[in-house]
């Protein structure tokens, strides 16, 4: 598996072997053998049935919005990851759907991959949870921000939202020593009543009686 990188894009170029034995039975061994049952399907190929590396696809699905440049009967295919099936006790791959897809989808994929690295360097660099960063990176994109543009106004979210919680800490803090010293300052003034109340008697008075 090789790695490229150009302007904002990022690819994985894994080769694809044919696979003619269908089944449960077949899948297995294919599995067993170190491969991954796949199909690549969409626009100007009929639905073909692969098997890739398991190791490589592996971990080609790690990356966010991964693109995969899948050579085949000498063709390359750029596709993403349509269907992923992982066994539910294990988490071994099981099979792969991937989907043929444009130039343009592929450099959208890409530019969201690069902004997302991005993101987790400069949610390092300025001591922030990196999942709370992508998540506001992620939202900044869903109202139609450029990715790479989009981190910096992510980054600058969550610090927003941190500087928030630290005042409303802040708040709750001051709030309750408040309340603590209101509470002292009441039992203070009860033992005080509650002194002058029951005064010592004079020496007259106890003379007297």
């Amino acid at each position: 598996m090789t790695k490229r990188r150009g302007e904002h894009v990022t690819n994985v170029d894994i080769t694809a072997e044919p696979r003619s034995d269908f089944g449960k039975g077949a899948a297995r061994r294919l599995r067993r053998s170190g491969s991954v049952p796949a199909v690549i399907y969409g626009t100007g190929i009929e639905l073909t049935h692969v098997a890739l590396d398991e190791h490589e696809i592996n971990l080609a699905l790690r990356r966010p919005r991964v693109v995969l440049n899948i050579s085949y009967d000498g063709n390359t295919y750029l596709t993403k990851p349509r269907d992923v099936q992982r066994d539910p006790v294990k988490q071994h791959l099981e099979h792969v759907d991937l989907v043929i897809i444009t130039k343009q989808e592929a450099a959208i994929r890409s530019n969201y991959a690069d902004a997302v690295a991005k993101a987790e360097i400069a949610a390092a660099e300025a001591g922030y949870d990196a999942a709370s960063v992508i998540m506001a990176l992620e939202e900044a994109v869903a109202r139609g921000e450029d990715p790479l543009e989009a981190v910096d106004h992510a980054v600058a979210d969550v610090k927003a939202k941190a500087a928030e919680m630290a005042a409303a800490a802040a708040a709750r803090e001051a709030a309750r020593e408040a309340a603590e010293a209101a509470e002292a300052a009441e039992a203070a003034d009860g033992d005080g009543d509650a002194g002058e109340a029951s005064p010592a008697p004079s020496s007259d008075e106890a003379s007297a009686e």
